[in-house]
């Protein structure tokens, strides 16, 4: 089964990390990943831009409008993925509560991905 790992974390803290630790964290992050490949249950992983580069979108009445940002303010912001393959919501909490990104302080929401029909 398929599961989008959904990285959450707060940016104030990350910036505020000694120099050289985000850099340290991020290569524990690739070694992690290539850990999921050898093992045969990565499918995907990205990091992603600061929350001020996102953009929301909308579609009301046929007509688009975008506001700059995420849709909700929170403590903690969207920072990345991993779509993981595992037998079930077990052996995926195991195999995400080994990333960095749990240790530095984030989040991780698991969320199974629904499989289409047939």
């Amino acid at each position: 089964m398929k599961y989008l790992c959904l990285i959450y974390y707060d940016e104030k803290n990350l910036d505020a990390l000694p120099p050289g630790t985000t850099e340290a964290i991020m290569n524990e992050c690739f070694t992690y990943s290539d850990e999921l490949r050898e093992n045969g249950h990565y499918i995907a992983a990205e990091a992603l831009h600061p929350v001020q580069t996102a953009t929301t979108l909308r579609l009301r009445h046929g007509k688009v409008s975008t506001t700059d940002g995420p849709f909700a303010e929170t403590k903690e912001q969207l920072g990345g993925f991993y779509l993981i393959e595992a037998r079930d919501l077990n052996e995926v909490i195991e195999l995400v509560s080994k990333t960095p990104c749990a240790r530095a302080g984030g989040a991780i929401e698991v969320w199974p991905i629904a499989e289409p029909p047939g």
